[in-house]
């Protein structure tokens, strides 16, 4: 089952409710995303690190082949 931006985004947002999201789908499927993430939380931590953590949020929605979400690309960072 597909999931839509704004399900992504309000997974991510309980997660980081500060955090600037943007939610992108890719190809138009509602499997395949972009998204970019930046979190004053995110300071200090290396880039697994805070892909760790967002993926986390998103909890289990890209687990195995019957996840809802197929692929997401990630970008994180903190605020400049």
């Amino acid at each position: 089952m597909a999931m839509e931006a704004h399900e992504i985004e309000a997974l991510i947002r309980a997660a980081f409710p500060s955090a600037r999201i943007t939610v992108t789908d890719l190809a138009g499927d509602g499997n395949h995303y972009a998204a970019e993430v930046i979190d004053e939380s995110f300071r200090g931590q290396n880039r697994v690190q805070q892909q760790r953590a967002v993926y986390a949020a998103l909890q289990g929605k890209m687990d195995g082949p019957s996840g809802a979400l197929h692929a997401l690309a990630l970008t994180t960072k903190a605020p400049d």
